[in-house]
């Protein structure tokens, strides 16, 4: 592996107008095939195998033409103090609003409240829904806005206005916070680095490789039915394991340097060691998001996949680009130890009387004090894991959003008027296709479900054209996300499951709220399988990389601790309020579904790039002679300031998407900055060096017929110290 990296990176160097020819007309291409690519809409939701995509599967055979599909919004009146909505002159107001949103070319029908016995009990508040033809995300800017106007017609009558639905639906933004942790990653770079010019080569390669990645994303987006948040994860895990991949490189190109090798020779040899390092960890990431797809959520798999291509990219790219435009840079990248001019030119390290550097004082400290560096590191992650014993878990809804949208204060109308589970209903889908008496089991299943408890209302069936099929809606006495509407779904389910065995029709519950009760068991039950076969696969790829058991099952405990320590975080802040207001979260409430799941997967994935970057210099070092403990303090001396810039860097560039307008994007940068802090910082800069110096030769035991076993991948870089540098006179005075 590292002979074969090595002569790729100097291949790259000598070549590097042709490098770069080649992702230079990679991002062109990408960047047409883009921008002529047709708009993507909203990713369509769909949960294989469970009950109720099953019921809205069954819903568009049965029923077709009704756009079940499609947009709605739900046109909330409230009437002034004293008066109802029954009262003619609001009555009149009501009905032209109706008439108005009628005429609109996307519009499939309008309710009539009045008709349909939409007012509330005490007369105040009613509602008339719009269907759409199309989804939210593909609705005309003319009917979102013909939509907003018919409300501020209906306001200036007197009456109180609220629009609920995914009618309004916006395309989610970032925001400049996201500028904002790219211009902390380039401040990082110069501090570490000390010049302009090094510190743009991460920054330049991994914005062509998310260039690359997203584009290819967007381009595809519509064939493929990728949503936005595809490519917001995309462009977020893409920057950050693009500048990191990147930095590893250039630091130990800078350190080769160091050692007085021609720049060809450190080319080739920082991508050879590195960029081995970067090849593993790369992969770590790749397994853990193409894993995801093992939960069976296309949009999860989708989501997953796209991010592990941009990851891959970003592997590629560091291991050609970053050598191609180090040969451009020339002597403007200085050896380890020497400043620029931007930061001052200093003598060079070897010329200073010997100081240790901060990596190497600490880890010093943590060798000599290993057992309460453990103890503190574990105590102190454990407490932070603690509020995730609470977790809660849902998908957003209305109710989740801002009090300062009018979404959220239709949903709150709605609850007011017509109780809490009006803004949950569940859809019953009875079919009666097999059944002698469709009509009798309609009635049959419509009266078993009145006597559950938790009903507020059971309307009669409605019957498709050919009679075979039927909806039936029930309006739950508790709010959606409550365990008392888990239980009536249930319920439903349960009664559902006699009425088949009486008269062989089907009953079938679906809606927004049975979908999310549904998606959450479908997690809960894939998570035990995932982890087996993420952390199995990723355990078996760090027995190849360290050759040692004791050291990947150490890294798989440790990312345990750091996943659960972020998600009591998520918990805290998300569903606690704890600094709320910092995060800019307006609205708490239950954590997202897929949130556990989704942090497991890309968690590990950049735990064990930090496990892959900082014990691989550790390996190298004990596999060169040093004895365990000096190993330690030799890959910290060489790897902390680096994996610490790193750190940094990547908890910028995922803090910079807590300022997105949607929530999940919001809540996945912030899981994961503070993930990559506990995982980087507590997990790996002090657990990691405490187990093994507590654990000494033992830490690398390996039994032999396994060690015979394995493929040797050379990581350490051992093929590369055994070659004799292509003679002395191929060197350079890096020093003028």
């Amino acid at each position: 592996m590292a002979t074969f990296l090595y002569k790729l990176g100097r291949l790259s160097f000598r070549r590097r107008h042709f490098v770069a020819l080649i992702w230079v007309a990679l991002l062109t291409l990408a960047g047409v095939g883009a921008a002529s690519a047709p708009a993507a809409g909203n990713s369509s939701f769909s949960i294989p195998g469970t009950e109720a995509q099953k019921a809205f599967d069954l819903l568009e055979q049965r029923f077709p033409g009704t756009s079940a599909d499609g947009a709605t919004a739900r046109v909330v009146f409230k009437a002034p103090s004293g008066e109802k909505m029954t009262d003619p002159g609001n009555k009149a107001t009501v009905q032209d609003t109706v008439k108005e949103l009628s005429d609109g070319s996307e519009v499939v029908r309008v309710t009539d409240p009045y008709q349909a016995k939409a007012v509330s009990k005490d007369g105040t508040i009613a509602y008339a829904q719009v269907s759409y033809k199309v989804s939210g995300m593909e609705l005309d800017d003319a009917a979102k806005d013909a939509l907003e106007d018919s409300a501020q017609d209906a306001r200036k009558a007197g009456l109180t206005v609220e629009i609920g639905g995914d009618a309004l639906q916006a395309v989610p933004h970032t925001g400049s916070s996201e500028v904002i942790g790219i211009a902390v990653a380039a401040v990082v770079l110069v501090i570490t680095f000390g010049s302009l010019v090094a510190a743009g080569l991460p920054l330049l390669t991994a914005l062509i490789g998310v260039g690359i990645g997203v584009s290819a994303i967007t381009g595809l987006a519509s064939a493929l039915d990728l949503g936005t948040t595809t490519s917001t994860l995309a462009m977020m895990i893409g920057l950050a394991v693009g500048i990191d991949y990147a930095l590893f490189i250039v630091s130990r190109y800078r350190a080769e340097l160091a050692e007085g090798r021609a720049r060809e020779e450190a080319a080739g040899r920082a991508v050879g060691t590195a960029g081995s390092a970067v090849v593993f960890a790369g992969l770590t990431v790749v397994i853990a998001l193409v894993g995801l797809s093992v939960v069976n959520i296309p949009m999860l798999t989708k989501m997953g996949i796209a991010a592990a291509g941009t990851v891959a990219i970003a592997v590629l790219i560091a291991l050609t680009m970053i050598p191609a435009l180090l040969g451009y840079a020339g002597r403007k990248v200085k050896p380890m130890g020497e400043k620029g001019k931007l930061l001052g030119r200093a003598k060079k390290e070897q010329d200073r009387p010997a100081k240790p550097n901060l990596g190497t004082r600490w880890a010093s400290f943590v060798v000599r004090r290993p057992l309460a560096v453990l103890l503190l590191g574990v105590i102190g992650l454990g407490a932070a894991a603690v509020p995730a014993t609470s977790l809660e878990l849902g998908l957003p809804d209305d109710g989740s959003q801002p009090t300062s949208t009018t979404q959220r204060r239709a949903y709150d109308l709605l609850s007011e008027g017509f109780g809490p589970g009006f803004n949950g209903p569940l859809m019953v889908v009875v079919d009666a296709k097999d059944s002698d008496d469709p009509k009798a089991v309609f009635t049959e299943t419509g009266n078993e479900i009145k006597g559950l408890k938790d009903v507020v209302t059971v309307t009669p069936a409605q019957p498709n054209k050919a009679g075979d099929t039927a909806t039936i809606t029930v309006i739950p006495g508790s709010q959606p996300s409550s365990v008392t509407t888990e239980n009536l779904v249930h319920g439903i389910r349960d009664a559902g499951a006699d009425i088949k065995a009486d008269t062989d029709a089907t009953v079938l519950v679906t809606g927004s709220t049975a979908m999310n009760i549904d998606v959450s068991e479908k997690l809960n039950d894939a998570l035990v399988p995932y982890l087996v076969l993420v952390v199995g696969l990723a355990f078996l790829l760090l027995i190849v990389v360290f050759r040692s058991i004791l050291v990947p099952l150490k890294a798989a405990l440790g990312f345990l601790l750091s996943v659960m320590a972020a998600l009591g975080a998520v918990v805290a802040v998300f569903q606690w309020g704890w600094l709320s207001g910092l995060m800019g979260v307006e609205q708490t409430g239950p954590v997202m579904s897929m949130m556990p799941i989704f942090m497991v997967g890309v968690v590990f994935g950049l735990a064990m790039d930090y496990e892959v970057f900082l014990v691989t210099r550790m390996r190298e070092a004990y596999v060169h002679g040093e004895k365990p403990a000096q190993a330690v303090v030799t890959g910290f001396r060489h790897g902390a300031r680096v994996v610490t810039a790193a750190a940094v860097i990547m908890m910028a560039v995922f803090a910079g998407f807590i300022g997105s307008s949607e929530s999940m994007v919001k809540m996945i940068g912030f899981g994961l900055a503070i993930a990559v802090f506990f995982d980087a910082f507590i997990v790996r800069m002090a657990i990691v060096p405490a187990v093994l110096a507590l654990l000494g030769r033992k830490a690398w035991w390996l039994p032999k017929w396994l060690d015979r076993a394995l493929p040797n991948v050379d990581v350490e870089g051992e093929g590369l110290r055994t070659r004799t540098d292509r003679g002395d006179e191929d060197r350079e005075l890096v020093r003028a």
